[in-house]
């Protein structure tokens, strides 16, 4: 089948990473993907060319630059697509209905960045929700990355037929623990071989609360801060540690690459997160509310202990899944009393056993396995164009129409359909 993926952009970011591991990992015998981004041909997109899938730049103004819907409507049709898979908000939006113009009958969406009170970072107003629905019924089926996001969307009022969960995933040989990568990174950043390093990693902006893990590191005497990513919180947040007097221990290390590599980004500009991960003694995620956590997940597969406030990709499993997380209460106090504990139980280990401590790679990481999640995503597709798994073909379905029961996404058995 020929999927065209439409996203908003394509810089660094977690749903367009995602994408990006998901075109490696989507079978190649069955799937062929192509790529076009409104905007922002970025550092994900330069990836996503050099691993060899195609990607178009439409050159959208903004959120309503109707001219580039045409510009879309002759993109889609020109490719005689077999469906057309949405990521992220305004991609999905102006996708679905592009698709629907081009006559393309099966859109799939994925919802990566969906909160209670804001969409990838949006205040989530009347208008917003309005046109989000509106144009969701012109699609297939919409994808939850996480069963929070989708309990989300039913309180929205999207029937439970037309939606489904595949989660983000992980490759978790890439952030698997490397003393080399963590020596070179510290060395590259000027932090001692002992000293006591706290890890976030996230868009900076106000609702991830950064601020509040600034704040909490800055009360421990002694600690580091290392940030990995980059929005317009930067100079804030540069401001506030200065003004706390820890000014020199915090990094902001800007956009760090997810990508393979020996703790250096592809440019040799600094710190992967894989390095920053290397690099880190405890991992912190003081957002209130997220759809998914992954940075999480991949902190647990680096085998850090893990401090947050929100995770889903945690919170909607059994217990004892990730028993190197642990929440906190999203209140003023929250990370700072996390991180003083987090900081006695690095010292009591330290004292046994020189070096740094790390844990096995828990449960939690297997069961997000990128390779699983692609296969997931890729029966949503043969289910939306109505191909069986075996190759054969069912009555195709119109869009708006129910999504047929996907499996569940369990950790010890293989994917089937029902």
């Amino acid at each position: 089948m020929r999927v065209l993926h439409i996203i908003t952009g394509l810089g660094v970011g977690g749903a367009e990473e995602q994408l990006r591991l998901l075109l490696r990992h989507l079978p190649a015998h069955s799937v062929r993907g192509e790529v076009v981004t409104l905007t922002s041909p970025g550092s994900v997109a330069e990836g996503i060319r050099a691993d060899g899938t195609p990607v178009a730049h439409l050159g959208m103004a903004g959120n309503r630059d109707l001219a580039a819907l045409p510009r879309l409507v002759r993109l889609v049709r020109s490719g005689d697509y077999d469906l057309v898979h949405t990521h992220l908000y305004r991609a999905c939006v102006y996708g679905r209905i592009a698709a629907r113009l081009a006559g393309v009958r099966t859109v799939v969406a994925t919802e990566h960045s969906l909160g209670e009170r804001a969409l990838e970072g949006r205040p989530l107003t009347p208008g917003v929700r309005a046109l989000y629905l509106a144009t969701e019924r012109l699609g297939t089926t919409t994808v939850a990355v996480s069963a929070t996001v989708e309990q989300r969307l039913r309180r929205w009022g999207v029937p439970a037929a037309r939606l489904c969960t595949v989660p983000n995933g992980i490759d978790a040989a890439r952030f698997r623990f490397d003393p080399a990568a963590r020596a070179a990174v510290r060395n590259g950043l000027g932090l001692a071989p002992d000293a006591f390093v706290v890890a976030g990693v996230g868009r900076l902006v106000a609702g991830k609360r950064f601020d509040a893990l600034v704040d909490a590191v800055a009360a421990l005497p002694g600690a580091h801060l290392l940030l990995a990513g980059d929005g317009p919180e930067l100079a804030a947040l540069r401001a506030r540690a200065a003004a706390l007097g820890a000014g020199d221990r915090l990094r902001l290390l800007g956009e760090c690459a997810g990508g393979p590599g020996a703790g250096q980004t592809p440019r040799g500009t600094g710190p992967d997160v894989p390095g920053v991960l290397a690099a880190a003694d405890v991992f912190a995620a003081p957002s209130p509310e997220e759809s998914f956590g992954l940075a999480a997940v991949e902190a647990l597969a680096a085998g850090l202990p893990v401090l947050y406030a929100a995770c889903p990709a945690i919170e909607d499993l059994p217990p004892g899944q990730a028993p190197g997380a642990h929440r906190f209460a999203a209140s003023p106090d929250g990370p700072a009393e996390a991180l003083r504990g987090a900081l006695a139980r690095h010292a009591a280990d330290t004292s046994r056993a020189p070096g740094p401590a790390r844990l096995p790679v828990p449960p939690v990481v297997h069961r997000y396995d990128i390779a699983r999640c692609a296969e997931r995503l890729a029966l949503v597709y043969r289910t939306a164009l109505g191909t069986s798994p075996d190759g054969g073909t069912a009555p195709a379905r119109t869009p708006g129409a129910a999504s047929p029961a996907l499996p569940s996404l369990s950790p010890d058995r293989p994917l089937t359909t029902r």
